[in-house]
């Protein structure tokens, strides 16, 4: 039984809700009659409400993001339906902007826009103490972070052992980029750095591998860098994986000589290019020097062994096919391990929206809000562009084939278009782009190449070999065998780091 339930519905188990750990931190002397419940997107709304209401709550407290906006809505209905007396509180980014228009919130008691950290405490007492709030929609203001419980002694065994640890040194973006929500949090707020550091060596001692910082710009404090980087360079141990989002053309040589003393497997930066029009950027109000960028990707793949995964967004206002061509390829020469493709999305709230009018902006009302067409790029070649997104991620980015992907453009002027005309061919075969087998794939793979692109069977069949063993696989695919020797299958070494996709990379 508790008094106050914190539930949400993650995207995968592997998730765990930040934010609703962050909300129990903080809860101070309600702290003891709460609980936090996570649930994932592939469970029933109606055994989500049981599970809640066995717990016999005053105050059901809902996280709710793009990923579970719709399943949300469904658990508040009938949350509401069953238990009216039950006092529901929404929060996280999907409410927190143009809220009162939603039916979600309009269900609910009470919305906490913006960080709730120490809102949300006040508020449940008050509504425990009899004496309920008068507004609907309560604005929370940003928090002093050196007042913020920090959460982490909230994961528990189970969540050490199987889930994505999420940490956060700082809150807040540098960046004014028209389509994230992140850049109406300014200005970048810190941690204090030596009680985060003593979480994050708590948490070490327990066993954790996996360290995802969430902060949008890890680089910017030159100062909570270094020492974040020493911090772990002092406990290096197998299995060790650390992920952080960077701000591209930052890299000064304080922290390159500390990324280069970190093994291979080790480190991951997510790098946000999204465009490399200038036009297209001034246009969005994205800042970046491209030609530091192009440096630092340089010394990060000749003289580190980070593995970067690199996001290009596709729909922006004022980016033709094109133009969005010549950037795919222009990235793709910088070589990151993965290049991420994303289709612009209409998060609320966002400043993007102004520009619905003068570029013809159409997106998809349903969540992920997904841009459907613009005066640029017509609703047949968006759908085109979102299957190239989706085949990248299957054939290049999975490392299933890292030997194989640069056949499809081989001795050709545009990967971009190479790679549109292999996504086209397999979508107009398979008539999907989802449940394809990896074994189908690769054999829809060797016929277009061989047939269609009408290269060496034989050579192309020793590529797709090796890469089908870098998987761990040692059966011969059936299409292969009559251009394979009588072999003996390579022994697949022990990988530097745990995920095995990125692992796939080490060697690219």
């Amino acid at each position: 039984m508790a008094d106050i339930v914190l539930a949400t519905l993650n995207a995968k188990f592997i998730h765990a809700a930040f934010g609703l750990r962050y909300l129990l931190a903080n809860l101070g002397d309600l702290r003891e009659r709460a609980c936090v419940i996570e649930f994932d997107i592939s469970q029933r709304p109606v055994d989500i409400a049981e599970a809640i209401l066995a717990r016999n709550p005053k105050i059901v407290g809902l996280g709710v993001y793009i990923w579970n906006a719709e399943l949300s809505l469904e658990l508040a209905t009938l949350l509401k339906k069953i238990r009216p007396e039950i006092c529901l509180i929404l929060g996280g980014p999907e409410v927190s902007y143009e809220s009162a228009e939603q039916p979600i919130v309009q269900i609910a008691d009470h919305t906490i826009t913006g960080e709730a950290d120490r809102v949300f405490p006040e508020v449940c007492r008050q509504i425990l103490n009899g004496n309920r709030p008068t507004q609907k929609v309560i604005f929370a203001p940003v928090p002093d972070l050196a007042e913020v419980r920090m959460p982490y002694e909230l994961y528990d065994d189970r969540d050490v052992a199987h889930r994505i640890i999420y940490v956060e040194a700082s809150r807040g973006c540098v960046f004014t980029c028209e389509f994230c929500l992140s850049s109406l949090d300014i200005p970048v707020r810190q941690f204090p750095t030596e009680l985060f550091l003593q979480e994050m060596d708590q948490l070490y001692r327990r066993g954790v591998q996996h360290f995802k910082f969430v902060d949008r710009t890890f680089n910017l404090n030159l100062n909570t860098s270094k020492a974040i980087l020493d911090f772990f360079l002092e406990r290096l141990r197998p299995g060790l994986f650390l992920h952080f989002e960077m701000v591209p053309d930052r890299l000064p040589e304080a922290l390159r000589e500390r990324i280069r003393r970190f093994p291979s497997g080790v480190l991951q930066f997510e790098v946000g290019i999204q465009s490399f029009n200038d036009d297209v950027s001034a246009t969005i109000k994205r800042r970046q020097n491209l030609d530091r960028l192009s440096d630092n990707f340089k010394f990060l793949r000749e003289e580190t062994g980070v593995h970067i995964h690199a996001d290009l967004i596709v729909g922006l206002p004022g980016e033709t096919v094109e133009s969005f061509a010549l950037g795919f390829d222009r990235l793709l020469t910088l070589r990151p391990q993965e290049i991420q493709v994303g289709i612009l999305k209409r998060l609320r709230g966002t400043p993007i929206i102004r520009h619905v009018v003068t570029h013809g902006m159409r997106y998809n009302p349903h969540p992920p809000y997904e841009i459907l067409q613009n005066n640029l790029i017509n609703f047949p070649t968006m759908q085109r562009l979102r299957r190239f997104s989706r085949f990248w991620d299957l054939v290049a980015n999975s490392g299933n084939f890292v030997e194989t992907t640069p056949l499809l453009w081989k001795d050709q002027d545009s990967p971009f278009h190479s790679f549109l005309r292999w996504s086209d061919w397999i979508y107009e075969r398979t008539g999907r782009r989802h449940a394809i087998a990896l074994s189908d794939l690769a054999e829809r793979l060797f016929e277009f190449l061989t047939i269609e692109r009408k290269q060496s069977p034989e050579e192309t069949a020793q590529v797709l070999w090796r890469d089908y063993q870098k998987g761990g696989r040692s059966d011969r695919p059936i299409f292969l065998r009559p251009y394979l020797p009588e072999v003996q299958p390579s022994r697949r070494e022990k990988s530097a780091t745990p995920l095995k996709r990125q692992s796939r990379h080490l060697s690219a």
